[in-house]
């Protein structure tokens, strides 16, 4: 759905208007901006709109909230609340004090333009000594949808979260982006300390593992660092493979890990891909997380996506009809980040054109989305590309065959194939004779890390891609 989409249609007529209007504009963003920014800058955020829609007052927690939001967001919020209204809007920011210090009704006004950005409104609990450990509260185990895709490493983390410091330590989750990698992680915290209140949990991402580290070395104080990382009782790393190239760091996490391993502390660590098939890091941390249990989350299949669907509109107050669920969920198909955008925009379109939500409209809604779809390009189509480009028998994609000649076009067929359509890694090593979904993710790690190098295979690429694309 487009922004254009919305202006005029409804009319904005109606006490709700006011609402409806800077909702949609929400709405909107959230597909636009990447999940955490919006979740940190834009989420938080409420609004006063005028009866007649001409002026919308922003209000913001903090100063440095609003003087960040004015200079990055203003203008397309403006613009967004002009297009959606059908008129000129003026936008205005007012600075909320806070609840303790008066009535949540009071506000210091600021007539300036605004936009937004900032803090993610996660509820973030403290370890004793006041260390924020970072989970998001509203992300457990009874907020996960459970299905074929995720069912093992589901039970694992539940495992992990009930006995930790015993089997599966460390415990390593990888899969592809949106599939739910993250909240089975927090999941885990958040369970472990509803039981043991006092332990010692930390979520983190590996990139601020980094930024730790290197704060470390500048101010000298690797006590204050080892002090924090090597006590905890549970340690949740996401993303590991951003620790690729960078020597320091990977030591001290691998000094890290033997500290709590030695003192029965859990680890729980996510990837992109399976521990062998991590470029650019150190050999021994690699065989460290392989030590284990490996576990991968796979896309979710049709039921999963639709019980997702159907579970999300709940906790917006809606009930989405299974029929709608069932339309959605047959064309978005890669994982739940994407769902969720469809979700928003068929909830934004309803709102805003004040119509109940069916098959009709979510056709309308998602029309964009669809006309993607349509245009699909298949894996058969791919392989028989490639062959003809590398001149090798369309056999040669499916048969065991594993000379260079082969091999390679093969696995760019793979990358291919995982880039431009919206099978799962199973259902493409399925088409490509049988072969394991480690196979086919290997595959893709290795094309695409080597076509950032490559200047050849990037331009060979590139035209497989335009001649499939058309």
């Amino acid at each position: 759905m487009t922004e254009g989409q919305y202006a005029g249609e409804s009319g904005l007529r109606g006490r709700g208007a006011g609402q409806d209007l800077w909702q949609s504009c929400v709405d909107l963003l959230a597909q636009e901006l990447p999940e955490q920014q919006f979740n940190t800058w834009i989420k938080p955020l409420s609004a006063e709109v005028a009866i007649d829609l001409a002026k919308v007052t922003i209000f913001v927690a903090n100063r440095f909230k609003l003087d960040w939001i004015r200079a990055q967001y203003s203008s397309r919020i403006a613009s967004l609340l002009g297009k959606l209204s059908g008129q000129p809007v003026q936008l205005e920011l007012a600075l909320a004090l806070r609840e303790s210090v008066v009535n949540k009704h009071s506000i210091q006004r600021l007539v300036e333009p605004i936009a937004m950005e900032e803090s993610n409104e996660i509820e973030e609990g403290r370890n004793p000594g006041g260390l924020k450990n970072r989970l998001n509260t509203s992300l457990t185990f009874d907020t996960l949808v459970e299905g074929a895709a995720n069912r093992m490493a589901r039970a694992a983390a539940m495992h992990v979260a009930g006995m930790p410091g015993h089997l599966y330590n460390p415990l390593f989750i990888y899969g592809g982006v949106g599939l739910g990698k993250t909240h089975l992680m927090h999941a885990v915290g958040n369970r472990l300390l509803g039981d043991r209140p006092t332990a010692k949990v930390l979520y983190i991402h590996a990139e601020q593992f980094v930024s730790d580290v290197v704060k470390a070395y500048q101010r000298k104080t690797f006590d204050e660092f080892k002090e924090r990382y090597h006590s905890l009782d549970l340690l949740l790393i996401d993303d590991v493979q951003f620790l690729a190239n960078k020597e320091r760091t990977q030591e001290e996490f691998f000094n890290a890990f033997e500290a709590l391993l030695a003192k029965k502390s859990h680890i729980v660590m996510t990837s992109d891909t399976y521990p062998k098939g991590l470029a650019d890091i150190h050999e021994r941390l690699v065989s460290r997380f392989d030590s284990g249990l490996t576990v991968a989350i796979e896309p979710p299949e049709l039921e999963m996506r639709v019980a997702i669907l159907i579970n999300k509109a709940r906790v917006e107050g809606i009930e989405m009809p299974e029929e709608v669920a069932f339309f959605v969920a047959k064309n978005v198909r890669s994982n739940v980040r994407e769902l969720e955008g469809a979700l928003r925009k068929i909830l934004a379109y309803s709102r805003f054109n004040q119509k109940e939500i069916s098959i009709l409209l979510a056709r309308e809604a998602l029309r964009d989305l669809l006309s993607i779809q349509n245009r699909q390009i298949s894996v058969e189509n791919i392989q028989k590309t490639v062959a003809d480009y590398y001149k090798i028998k369309i056999a040669d994609m499916y048969s065991k065959k594993r000379p260079a000649s082969i091999a390679r076009p093969r696995q760019i067929a793979m990358y291919l194939a995982k880039e431009l359509t919206q099978k799962s890694l199973p259902e493409i090593g399925e088409l490509f004779g049988g072969r394991d979904h480690t196979t086919v993710l290997h595959a893709v790690r290795k094309i695409g890390g080597e076509r950032q190098q490559m200047t050849e295979l990037n331009q060979q690429l590139h035209v497989l891609e335009q001649t499939l694309k058309g």
